[in-house]
C-alpha cells in the first residue's frame, strides 16, 4: 500500500483555508482530525494534504481565529474529499 504520510510532499494544500493558507507546496503534510483520545489520530486515508499553516489551524488554530470546531472540520472534510479524489485518479488509494 502507498504511504500516504510521504505522498502529501510536495503536493499543493487541500485544505485551503482563505486567510490561513500559505500555499506552499513545500510544507505539505497528511493533516488528520484528532481521534477523541489522546495522541490518537484517524486513518491516514481520512487524511488531508495540508500547508504548515492550515495544519495547525486543523490541530487546535482554529478557535484562534474564532471559527468554531464544526466550521474547521468541514473544511478539513473538503480537503480530505480533494486528496482522496488526486490519490484515486493515480490508483494510489
Amino acid at each position: 500500500m502507498t504511504n500516504l504520510r510521504k505522498e502529501a510532499k510536495g503536493r499543493p494544500c487541500m485544505i485551503r483555508e482563505p486567510g490561513i493558507c500559505n500555499a506552499d507546496p513545500a510544507t505539505t503534510v497528511l493533516c488528520h482530525l484528532n481521534g477523541g483520545g489522546m495522541a490518537m489520530k484517524h486513518d491516514d486515508k481520512h487524511g488531508a494534504w495540508g500547508c504548515c499553516n492550515c495544519h495547525s489551524w486543523v490541530d487546535g488554530g482554529y478557535i484562534k481565529t474564532g471559527h468554531t470546531k464544526e466550521y474547521m472540520e468541514n473544511a478539513h472534510l473538503w480537503g480530505v474529499i480533494r486528496t482522496q479524489q488526486v490519490l484515486i485518479r493515480e490508483g494510489k488509494l
